[in-house]
């Protein structure tokens, strides 16, 4: 690869700021129209497409040169730094508007790949260049960050290679994105089922039938004051399951390490929506073990602080922070799986059992007296299967995923320095890579 350093300014046809932030008012919002970008957009290598404010076409006119477009790259210059993205040529709008927050670039076609200079800026070394002019006076911010951009000089092979690159790598976020959309479908079918069977209670009778909906005989509960199905019990939470507190070595950081038993924290929980624990970003050492909480793989977790009331099953030995409440000792039939759902499903009930005026904290022995509407076992052992499919379909796709993203980030630098040649094809590609990461 040429190891010759270009310089943006060489490569870019048009670059220009977000407007003005008194440009873009409350009131110029609409429901639908052209849409404008915020920082949640640009968490990826592609725009991500979710989440818009819009503005009238007519108003979106009056900004001119803040319009992005197909091809466009758009760089956080404000607030969240190191964001940068591009927009696809299969992209769902047209145009767009970039916030005062942002910057974009339209490069010279026929010397950039776009897709392959969002790679690079996504590298240590493309993150160093395009964050080495930032200021921490106030909000974060990227001084002049027009004018000290095209001043970056960046590694730029042959506009082929550059596509063949980023070939490789968005086949792998394709997939990647792929799996996160089964996973999607396969989570909301899990939640229709739990509210099917035990929320609406259309669990099939004896003939097949919905039993609530087709006639089933439902009875006056007194504890909930409300009616449930004949032969369903109401219990308080800590008589079904067992719930216990995490625990946390005092003082922390004398325990935590770059290896040893993975530590959980509430963040690998709220940077997440998978309902797995796979990996965790620290560790603590074995002295810290014996004075934590150790769990067990599939186990189920909930959160206690901060954000209250996240489940998460544990995919892996590890400790967990006394912001995590523990739930085990199932009775009746009940399961991590169903468990799980029934969290999920009553979060927003539970919050209220918080206290605290900035992180709510849920009281533990309050969590145990919640009533719990208990299925007959028979019910709960027809449910089981269904649920335990679906968890273990989301487990595989999540583990594909994980190793997916580790290939993606080990080859990104390599193929960015050489160090793995680029191949005709995807196959070609991991091909070399195994062999090189496998012979090293």
């Amino acid at each position: 690869m040429n190891n010759r350093l270009t310089p943006l300014s060489e490569l870019i046809e048009v670059i220009s700021m977000g407007p003005f932030g008194s440009d873009i008012k409350v009131d110029n919002f609409v429901d639908n129209g052209v849409p404008v970008l915020n920082g949640f957009n640009l968490s990826g290598i592609k725009l991500i497409e979710d989440q818009f404010k819009y503005v009238t076409a007519e108003k979106a006119k009056t900004f001119k040169k803040a319009i992005a477009h197909r091809g466009d790259i758009v760089i956080t210059h404000r607030g969240t730094l190191g964001q940068i993205s591009y927009i696809p040529e299969d992209s769902k709008f047209v145009n767009y508007v970039i916030s005062q927050s942002q910057f974009r670039v339209r490069f010279k076609q026929n010397l950039v790949d776009p897709a392959y200079i969002v790679y690079y800026f996504h590298t240590n070394e493309g993150q160093k260049r395009l964050l080495a002019n930032k200021c921490h006076v106030g909000v974060p911010a990227l001084a002049q960050a027009t004018t000290n951009f095209r001043l970056i000089q960046i590694p730029l092979p042959s506009l082929n290679i550059q596509l063949k690159i980023a070939s490789v790598l968005l086949a792998l976020d394709s997939k990647i994105e792929l799996n996160n959309r089964i996973n999607t479908e396969l989570e909301a079918m899990a939640k229709t089922l739990y509210e099917y069977w035990y929320v609406q209670f259309d669990f099939p009778d004896a003939n097949g039938k919905p039993y609530k909906s087709g006639g089933g005989k439902m009875v006056w509960n007194t504890e909930l004051n409300r009616e449930i199905p004949e032969g369903w019990k109401v219990k308080s939470l800590g008589k079904a399951i067992n719930i216990i507190r995490g625990a946390s070595p005092r003082p922390i950081d004398d325990f935590l390490s770059d290896e040893g038993m993975p530590w959980v924290k509430i963040s690998d929980a709220t940077k997440s929506n998978n309902r797995f624990i796979i990996e965790t970003k620290q560790f603590i050492v074995e002295e810290g073990v014996s004075k934590s909480r150790n769990v067990f793989p599939n186990t189920l977790i909930l959160s206690n602080s901060a954000s209250p009331a996240i489940p998460r099953i544990m995919k892996i030995d590890a400790c967990v922070h006394d912001g995590w409440l523990v739930i085990d000792k199932y009775s009746g039939g009940l399961t991590p799986e169903f468990m799980f759902h029934y969290f999920e499903y009553e979060r927003p009930r539970i919050i209220c059992l918080g206290s605290g005026s900035i992180f709510k904290n849920l009281k533990t022995d309050y969590l145990k007296d919640l009533k719990f509407i208990v299925p007959p076992e028979l019910i709960l052992n027809a449910l089981t299967p269904s649920f335990k499919t679906i968890s273990e379909m989301i487990y595989t796709k999540t583990l594909e995923n994980q190793q997916l993203s580790s290939l993606r980030d080990w080859l990104l630098p390599m193929l960015m320095n050489g160090q793995v040649k680029v191949k005709d094809t995807l196959d070609e590609s991991l091909a070399a890579e195994d062999n090189v990461k496998y012979q090293s």
